[in-house]
């Protein structure tokens, strides 16, 4: 995280994800690209440890599988389905880092993310840090393959990638 405004490297420790002060919103596209879909999921648990140095950083995440809300009670209850999600049977997506690296001036968090039991890499781009007192804020993005975690139904309808926007806040413990 570039020392800037907007970004700043935390004191080292370890924080705990506030479940009810973070959000994990997401767009992707349905009807073959014609239209935009945007929805939440809810953050279960996580934990960042940030180290000294700061590359020796961790961070993991527990997402409600069945919290996938887009406001349309019929797509929500598909993709929550064995269509996708298969939420009764795969509760839980998680993310757990392998490694924090710089890049240029910002910062990229690489791990692996796994969904209906299948994981697969994913890279975070951290476009925000800042501490308050005990607090920890960050603001991150990144792109989800569905198809590269087995979610292939309804090619077309449904678009293959869905950009997530995680909005975290975590204290000092």
């Amino acid at each position: 995280m570039p020392d800037s405004a907007t970004v700043q490297i935390p004191a080292a420790g370890k924080y705990r994800l506030d479940p009810q002060a973070s959000s994990i919103g997401f767009a992707t596209r349905h009807m073959f690209g014609l239209g935009k879909v945007t929805g939440t999921f809810r953050l279960i648990s996580g934990e960042i440890t940030i180290a000294d140095p700061v590359t020796a950083s961790t961070a993991s995440a527990v997402i409600d599988a069945s919290s996938f809300q887009t406001g349309s009670a019929a797509r929500d209850k598909d993709v929550k389905s064995a269509n996708f999600l298969h939420a009764g049977e795969h509760p839980q997506i998680t993310f757990t880092s392998t490694e924090l690296a710089r890049d240029g001036e910002g910062w990229l968090l690489r791990g692996q993310i796994t969904v209906r039991g299948k994981s697969t890499p994913a890279e975070l781009v951290v476009t925000e840090a800042r501490t308050d007192a005990d607090d920890l804020f960050v603001k991150a993005t990144t792109r989800v393959d569905r198809y590269a975690h087995g979610l292939t139904k309804k090619k077309g309808l449904a678009d293959r990638y869905l950009d997530l926007t995680i909005t975290a806040r975590a204290t000092r413990s």
